[in-house]
């Protein structure tokens, strides 16, 4: 009876949350397929992450709006929070939770998400910001680069927590996108920097040394799409983009992308990185073909290249097939070239 009387009580103060706002979403993605990577077996994994999220607005008059996004990630397989590459299990709104307030003068956020120049890159890269090995955004297309080196290894790369962040309204096609975040520990491993094993620069739970920051610029009218992106993270490592993108007919788009890594602060060594992506969409009936090549060139390192070829076909404006198939060699790890194939499906909701 008590269980009862909690569960009807639960329901009630969400509905009468529900009831407040001017609208509330559940929304998500699951993706799952077969993976073959060389050097391992076969076995189920994802393309894309895998989401389940809640986002709403209240209006609050005068142009004003509240609003608010929580966002989890999972695996498909096990049904447990999303699992980093080291099989870290990662927080559960992994994706992003943040609350703030809309208006003519933009839109202002506060709490874990993308940073802007991680978000602002995947627009440019043809495997449209998947994190799948597949594709260029983890690595190639941000030049090796951590928006949070600090954090417990296997958490994601690509994302500020403690931030603020603003949007400006986007005027004649351009938009100013910004955040900072907060001097904060993450909880991570030493990292020996331009110190010694016996004393690292940033030892086991340091607080960071500067305030992470992100900027972007874009552009997007008609054909055409530009950006310029700058970041700064924890440990004081920097890394700027430039990209460009056109729609060279209705079915053929073209994307081009440079990024530049300065570890300058924390290497003794090799301390810059560059990365650059060129890569193509083409639509076909309810296809489309995905294709990119792109380098990474470490300082006194072997350059790292990849060849990826893929292609999507829509079942409906929410289910999609897709395989995929690449090849990066240059490694530093073993086996120094590694080729990746994936097949499965994704649906929204």
């Amino acid at each position: 009876m008590k269980h009862s009387l909690m569960a009807v009580a639960l329901l009630g103060a969400f509905a009468g949350v529900a009831h407040a706002q001017t609208s509330v979403q559940i929304y998500g993605t699951i993706d799952a397929g077969l993976i073959k990577r060389s050097g391992q077996s076969l076995n189920i994994g994802k393309r894309a992450s895998n989401t389940l999220g809640f986002k709403g607005t209240e209006e609050l008059g005068n142009g004003l709006k509240a609003l608010f996004q929580l966002e989890m990630r999972y695996e498909p397989d096990t049904g447990t929070n999303e699992v980093g590459g080291n099989g870290t299990q990662r927080p559960l709104f992994q994706g992003q939770s943040r609350v703030g307030l809309q208006g003519d003068f933009g839109m202002v956020r506060i709490g874990r998400g993308l940073t802007p120049f991680h978000e602002t890159v995947g627009a440019f890269e043809p495997f449209h910001a998947s994190p799948s090995p597949a594709g260029f955004w983890t690595d190639i297309a941000v030049a090796g680069y951590s928006s949070q080196p600090l954090d417990v290894a296997g958490y994601s790369n690509n994302r500020f927590s403690n931030a603020v962040w603003y949007n400006s309204p986007v005027t004649s096609g351009f938009q100013l996108n910004a955040a900072i975040a907060t001097k904060e520990a993450g909880g991570g491993a030493a990292i020996i920097g331009r110190g010694t094993a016996a004393n690292p620069q940033f030892p086991v739970g340091a607080q960071a040394s500067a305030n992470p920051y992100s900027i972007t610029g874009t552009y997007n009218n008609g054909p055409l799409a530009f950006m310029g992106a700058y970041e700064r993270n924890a440990i004081e490592s920097k890394v700027w983009s430039i990209g460009a993108s056109v729609a060279a007919t209705p079915e053929l788009k073209l994307m081009a992308l440079y990024s530049k890594q300065d570890q300058e602060e924390n290497r003794l060594i090799n301390p810059d990185t560059k990365g650059w992506v060129v890569g193509a969409n083409y639509t076909m009936g309810p296809g489309k073909f995905l294709a990119g090549y792109g380098q990474k060139d470490q300082d006194g390192m072997e350059k790292v290249k990849q060849l990826s070829l893929g292609y999507e076909y829509s079942l409906s404006k929410r289910t999609y097939l897709y395989v995929d198939a690449s090849r990066k060699k240059g490694l530093s790890t073993q086996p120094t070239t590694v080729n990746h194939y994936d097949v499965g499906v994704n649906h929204s909701f």
